[in-house]
């Protein structure tokens, strides 16, 4: 039985002996290994180089959260119905190792400021991949072999905004919540679940943002998937369109929105399409912007908090666009107005 220290900890001779079985490489050949930092999502990744021209990706998972344990099936599934996503090369869930193909460095964020023809093409090309995967069948999605995390559904969407009060309304910014208003807001984000839960299943990625979609030879793939399940398809179109690391102007965002809608057969018209996307794009956002504030708080990330004004500044565009989030919007705006250290000198305020 490998000990519980080595699956949390595994040193580098041990992810390289893993890495030379996966690969098929000899003992002659050298392999480097490469620290690329870490992410939101309790992993760590490296770059294996081997031969001056080859590598590979590594990387080692804490088990404890759920969701990393189901990453490569997730990917054998994607691949095998022609979704763009890193090749998998071996996984090892004893040790919480993956080894994927590289796809490199440039991902939909590194183009953040090439022209407005470069982007819309990559964003279009990343759409039509999306709704791709938002078209598969339900019934067909091969539930014994992929495994994916709890739906979209009352309970999820209750875990969402209850994150974003504690995480970043009450933390972060250190606001406290009259009883009077916290119980309307409940109300209000209560009813937005009910909406979102009426526009239809589909397998969504759950975090469709710039950073998640990388960039080889001009052509998108998806990665950081282990959060796919199934819900509205709504909500990946407010995290990649909505996204806090980039920024639009109105009519790009719109422009890449009525490109996606004419993609699909819709029962909606186009005014009722924008509707339910800046709803669902305040969903989206109150689950980033909690996750700022843990993963900046919590987890000792802090560069996460930088992303802050651009969420809250998405988050308040977003209510703005609708007759229904009136609290959100107000909240919103409240947080607009409070530097970012407060949550962390206890600055408090009650509304």
């Amino acid at each position: 039985m490998t000990p519980q220290s080595e699956i949390r900890n595994p040193k580098p001779e041990e992810m390289i002996r893993f890495a030379r079985k996966a690969l098929g490489l000899s003992g002659s050949v050298s392999i480097e290994i490469s620290p690329l930092g870490r992410r939101g999502s309790d992993r760590t990744f490296s770059r294996l180089r081997w031969d001056f021209k080859h590598s590979a990706i590594l990387i080692h998972y804490d088990p404890g959260r759920i969701e990393n344990s189901f990453y490569a099936d997730i990917a054998v599934f994607l691949h095998g119905i022609s979704i763009p996503v890193p090749r998998l090369i071996r996984h090892d869930p004893v040790r919480c190792l993956i080894l994927f193909e590289d796809l490199g460095d440039q991902d939909l964020w590194s183009f953040r400021e090439a022209p407005w023809e470069t982007r819309r093409a990559l964003y279009q090309e990343t759409l039509a991949i999306t709704h791709r995967l938002h078209s598969f069948p339900e019934k067909d999605f091969p539930s014994t072999k992929a495994r994916l995390m709890e739906e979209f559904g009352p309970g999820l969407y209750c875990w969402e905004r209850d994150y974003f009060r504690d995480h970043f309304v009450k933390e972060a910014c250190g606001i406290g919540l009259a009883p009077s208003f916290e119980e309307e807001l409940e109300e209000e984000l209560s009813a937005l679940a009910r909406r979102l839960s009426k526009t239809g299943r589909s397998l969504v990625h759950r975090d469709l943002q710039s950073q998640n979609v990388m960039i080889r030879e001009e052509k998108p793939y998806l990665i950081d998937f282990q959060g796919m399940r199934f819900g509205t398809f709504f909500y990946d179109l407010g995290s990649l369109l909505c996204d806090p690391y980039v920024e639009f102007k109105r009519d790009q965002r719109m422009d890449l929105l009525l490109y996606y809608y004419n993609l699909s057969k819709q029962d909606l018209n186009w005014e009722d399409f924008q509707k339910m996307f800046w709803e669902a794009s305040a969903q989206r956002l109150m689950q980033a912007l909690g996750a700022y504030g843990f993963l900046g708080l919590k987890k000792g990330l802090k560069a996460f908090l930088d992303h802050i004004p651009a969420g809250l500044r998405n988050l308040h565009l977003a209510t703005s666009r609708t007759a229904h989030l009136s609290r959100l919007r107000q909240l919103s705006a409240d947080c607009q107005q409070i530097p970012l250290s407060a949550g962390q000198t206890g600055f408090h305020i009650t509304r």
